[in-house]
């Protein structure tokens, strides 16, 4: 089977070529904007005739996109999710190759959930900031491409390689830093949200069984639990070793932009966020996976421990 990869250098692209690359059956192609993509092309800003050109000359049966951005102003997270999704439809519509077109969407795209329930495929998508909105319209053109197309709307991914801007990443940055300053507490905002964090390796198995499935539409990806997000800091204490005490801060009033660990002002191109996450999902998210079980044959094997420990593995090495 070749498989084209779209964005193989990127956080959840990295896992996705790691786990294709294990199947013997699978030649991968990686194609991307950096120099160690086999093929370099900027989706954002390169046409879909040359796309198209591209994939009648490799002729893959399935193309994966993990492309994208998370952060960034409206215009360019509209530019890197949605136009560049738009590309991808475009070419393969005029290639002849017929391949088939696995597109990772993300649970933002829902926006903010009753807490205490479960968000299934059929819930009507209300994004509550940008980068949702940019994520929900690439997920609309795929569904409406006409395509063998399927999209995998992941929650929150955790585990190795975890972006240090990303809530588990500044937690694991602010209890490093105490642990080397010696600090006997840590004072950590935004405790209170809960969130779905699914295993990036458990994606990279989900988009390896999607790209081997006939399952089309929509379908979630998360552990199918929320976790506060205060718990995943005491069981980070627990396996980084740390002594000290946690102390929350409060939520600061109005749509303020809150911290994990040390305040750091950031430049806000895209107007107020829900609080304490960027992504507009407000207070509680949580996947119903029952159809990644039932169309995909897919479960997380991954705990949220054993995502933590890999989390601060990394961090460690920066003390």
């Amino acid at each position: 089977m070749r498989v084209l990869l779209i964005g193989a250098n990127g956080y959840l692209g990295r896992f996705v070529a790691e786990r294709l690359l294990a199947d013997p059956a699978v030649q991968l192609t990686a194609l991307g904007r950096g120099d160690d993509a086999d093929v370099r092309f900027d989706l954002a800003t390169g046409s879909p005739g040359a796309l198209t050109r591209f994939l009648d000359a490799v002729h893959p049966g399935v193309v994966v996109n993990c492309a994208g951005a998370t952060r960034g102003g409206a215009r360019e997270l509209t530019r890197h999710n949605t136009v560049a999704v738009a590309t991808v439809c475009e070419a393969l519509r005029r290639s002849g190759c017929g391949a088939r077109l696995v597109q990772l969407g993300c649970g933002a795209e829902y926006g903010p959930s009753q807490p205490g329930s479960s968000t299934a495929e059929d819930a009507v998508p209300r994004p509550g900031g940008p980068y949702g909105v940019s994520k929900l319209a690439a997920t609309e053109l795929v569904l409406g491409s006409g395509l063998d197309a399927v999209v995998l709307r992941v929650f929150s991914p955790a585990g190795p390689g975890t972006p240090a801007g990303s809530p588990l990443g500044r937690l694991a940055e602010a209890m490093r830093r105490a642990m080397q300053s010696g600090d006997g507490e840590l004072k950590l905002g935004g405790l209170g949200v809960q969130r779905d964090f699914v295993d990036v390796r458990d994606v990279a198995r989900a988009v390896h069984a999607a790209s081997l499935s006939a399952a089309q539409g929509v379908i979630n990806i998360g552990s199918g639990r929320a976790v506060r997000l205060r718990d995943a800091a005491a069981v980070l204490a627990r396996v980084a070793g740390y002594g000290g005490a946690l102390h929350e801060l409060d939520a600061p009033p109005g749509p303020l932009r809150p911290t994990i660990g040390h305040p750091r002002p950031e430049p806000d191109h895209t107007g107020p966020v829900s609080y304490p996450y960027p992504d507009g999902c407000g207070s509680w998210q949580q996947a119903d996976v029952r159809t990644a079980r039932d169309r995909l044959g897919w479960r997380p094997r991954i705990n949220l421990e054993e995502s933590l420990a890999d989390i601060w593995m990394e961090a460690a090495c920066r003390i």
